[in-house]
C-alpha cells in the first residue's frame, strides 16, 4: 500500500525528493487525501505518484496538468513558480461568496496550520509578529524566546490570526482568536506543546518559551467562487457584509 496521510509530524523526506515531489505532498497532505485518492483524481497509478513525491521525477505537461487539477492547485505552484510572491497576486474571481465561518470550524481551520500572526501592543504601538503556534483543545500556544517581542503578549489581551490564500483559484479564508495570553509554567503542559508542534521554529533554537491563548472570541469568513473547486465542509453562513 502507498497510503499516506498527513500526520503532526511527518516521515524524514527522502534525500532524492525533488522540489516537485515535496510541493505535490505537501499540498496532498493540506488536502487530507491518500495517494491512491489523489492518483485516481489524476489518471494514475499510486506507484507513479509514490515516485513522483519520492524521487526526482520529471513527467509531461499531460501528466502535471492532471496532477494540478487532482490536488486544486496549479502547475507553477506545484513547479514553485510562485514560491517567492507573496500572496494575493491571483485576479478576484467572478460573482465571490463571503461566507461567515462557525466557532467550531475556526478552530478545525486554526488546527491545520501551524504559523500564525500574534498582534499585540508594544510600548503602547501596535505590533504584529509570525510565530509557530499549536492548538490543543481549546488552547492556542505560540513558541518564542522569553524577552522577545511575542513574550510581550504574556499578562494582556492578544489576537492571533491565520489565513490561507489560493491565487490559483482566487479563494481564501482567515481566522481571528482574540483572548488573554498568559506564559506556560507547568512542565508537563509545555511538554504536551511540544510533543504536538507541527515543527521546531523556523528561525531556529533557543525558542523555549510557551504562551499560551485561550481564545473569549472566535471570528473568520472565508471567500469562495462559484465553480471553484469546493473547500473542506464545515460551518458556515452566508455573511450580509461586502
Amino acid at each position: 500500500m502507498t497510503t499516506d496521510r498527513a500526520t503532526g509530524s511527518g516521515a524524514e523526506p527522502s534525500r532524492s525528493r525533488s522540489d516537485l515531489g515535496r510541493r505535490v505532498t505537501l499540498r496532498r497532505q493540506q488536502l487530507g487525501l491518500t495517494r491512491e485518492e489523489v492518483a485516481a483524481r489524476a489518471g494514475a497509478s499510486p506507484g507513479y505518484l509514490q515516485y513522483v513525491e519520492e524521487h526526482g521525477a520529471e513527467p509531461g505537461i499531460g501528466f502535471l496538468l492532471s496532477l494540478a487539477s487532482a490536488l486544486n492547485t496549479s502547475i507553477a505552484e506545484l513547479a514553485g513558480g510562485t514560491a517567492d510572491l507573496p500572496a494575493g497576486f491571483g485576479k478576484a474571481g467572478a460573482h465571490p461568496e463571503v461566507l461567515t465561518l462557525g466557532p467550531a470550524e475556526c478552530r478545525e481551520l486554526l488546527s491545520t496550520h501551524g504559523i500564525g500572526r500574534v498582534a499585540i501592543t508594544l510600548n503602547d504601538t501596535p505590533a504584529v509578529f509570525p510565530v509557530n503556534y499549536t492548538v490543543i483543545d481549546d488552547v492556542i500556544a505560540f513558541r518564542t524566546q522569553a524577552g522577545s517581542g511575542p513574550a510581550a503578549a504574556a499578562g494582556h489581551e492578544a489576537a492571533l490570526e491565520v489565513d490561507h490564500i489560493d491565487d490559483a483559484f482566487s479563494q481564501g479564508w482567515s481566522v481571528l482568536a482574540v483572548g488573554p495570553a498568559d506564559v506556560v509554567t507547568g512542565f508537563y503542559e509545555s511538554r504536551k506543546f511540544e510533543e504536538q508542534a507541527y515543527s521546531a521554529p523556523w528561525v531556529g533554537s533557543g525558542r523555549h518559551q510557551w504562551i499560551a491563548i485561550r481564545p473569549t472570541h472566535l471570528s473568520g469568513r472565508r471567500i469562495r467562487v462559484p465553480g471553484a473547486p469546493s473547500p473542506p465542509t464545515g460551518e458556515a453562513t452566508h455573511d450580509s457584509g461586502p
